[in-house]
């Protein structure tokens, strides 16, 4: 019987019962033995079907709970959870604890062996990944793929020729003009950082060791991360070491306003939105000094900039990756940083070099990536490169 079924039984009951009170006030008597009996059956009755109707709420009250999600709160509260015990784990690895439990539920999570060492906690890499953005905005900016092993990332190549419309004569053929479909291939080039941790600190229990490590880690994975994008390596990541066109100065230290312009207008208008500069400081410290033909500054101090600064109405990012305004050296990139791809994987392994530095009264943390990275979409991006002597 359904719930529907049991309450409306219920109010038959009560019904009943109420018809037979009221034929008792009517004749002004009191109920004879049958009545009695009637009504205390169908008063135990409406009792039993009360604790049925509880217990079949309540059932339906669970089944709805299961298929409800859970709380934000309640979310926070397992994701906090679940980044206690990884967090513990890793910091017990470091230290070289190795805990057990009797109750399995109880039991922290464990390094598991990889290749290179021990693999890291997601929540942990996803600390360290976050960190790396914060420290470095081109590798935030830049496409990243977040896989393993070899990948392919095609692209429609229309620099020499594209689809187009234009006036016809009659029976006279129509002229294919049309971009090719190119591709690049991403693989993976291992890459360690190193951060050496005192020994003092160590065993220090106070000390925030997970913290210390991935903002270690975190700095030295971000300033070579950059490196490599802006730079490369030759037979190992390309970035943007292969960035060509864009404006040459036409002084071997010096740059002027209107190759400034240049270097923006070279990028279309459909990939300026997204734009940045990306200099040194001794680049951005000659630059502030050019005026337009008003006597304008054309690099200002902008509060609402990520970085502090805007040129030509484009956010400007120092970089200590970039070489100063020298003869040959490439002073500035310009442009959309998502045309610049980044194949990352996740699976981070860490290792442990616990007697190698012991002598140092120190401990290595050691973590290995694989990365490779290329331009993707070369339209969205350009620079400015110094006269050679």
């Amino acid at each position: 019987m359904n719930l529907k079924a049991l309450i409306e039984k219920r109010n038959k009951l009560i019904a009943d019962m109420q018809e037979l009170i009221n034929k008792a006030n009517t004749e002004e008597r009191a109920f004879d033995n049958d009545e009695l009996s009637k009504f205390e059956q169908m008063k135990a009755e409406i009792k039993s079907l009360d604790e049925t109707i509880k217990a079949s709420e309540e059932m339906r009250a669970l089944e709805e709970a299961e298929k409800k999600p859970l709380a934000k709160e309640d979310v926070k509260k397992e994701k906090a959870t679940q980044e206690e015990l990884e967090s513990r784990a890793f910091e017990a690895f470091i230290r070289g604890i190795v805990e057990t439990r009797d109750d399995p539920a109880d039991e922290p999570v464990n390094m598991t062996k990889g290749d290179n060492g021990a693999v890291i906690p997601t929540t942990i890499i996803k600390k360290i990944i976050d960190k790396v953005h914060e420290i470095s905005p081109i590798f935030a900016m830049a496409t990243r793929y977040n896989m393993g092993g070899t990948i392919t990332i095609p692209y429609y190549d229309d620099s020499e020729a594209d689809i187009a419309m234009d006036y016809q004569e009659e029976f006279v053929d129509l002229e294919s003009k049309v971009g090719s479909m190119k591709s690049i291939s991403l693989s993976g080039f291992l890459a360690g950082t190193l951060t050496l941790i005192s020994k003092s600190l160590l065993n220090n229990s106070n000390f925030d060791l997970v913290g210390f490590v991935v903002n270690k880690m975190a700095e030295n994975i971000a300033r070579w991360i950059e490196n490599e994008l802006l730079n490369g390596t030759e037979d190992k990541i390309e970035g943007l070491s292969t960035l060509t066109g864009g404006v040459t100065a036409a002084a071997t230290n010096k740059i002027t306003a209107d190759e400034l312009i240049d270097v923006q207008e070279s990028i279309p208008d459909v990939y300026q939105a997204n734009a940045v500069w990306v200099m040194s400081k001794a680049t951005r410290t000659a630059i502030r000094k050019l005026k337009d033909g008003t006597g304008n500054y054309l690099l200002n101090q902008d509060l609402k900039a990520r970085w502090g600064y805007t040129l030509l109405g484009r956010e400007v990012y120092i970089s200590e990756n970039m070489p100063d305004a020298e003869a040959g050296k490439r002073a500035i990139i310009y442009g959309d940083f998502s045309g610049l791809a980044v194949k990352i994987t996740e699976n981070w392994e860490i290792n442990i070099l616990r007697e190698r530095f012991a002598i140092q009264h120190a401990l290595g943390v050691y973590a290995y990536l694989e990365m490779d990275s290329k331009i993707e979409n070369a339209q969205k991006l350009t620079c400015l490169t110094m006269k050679a002597e």
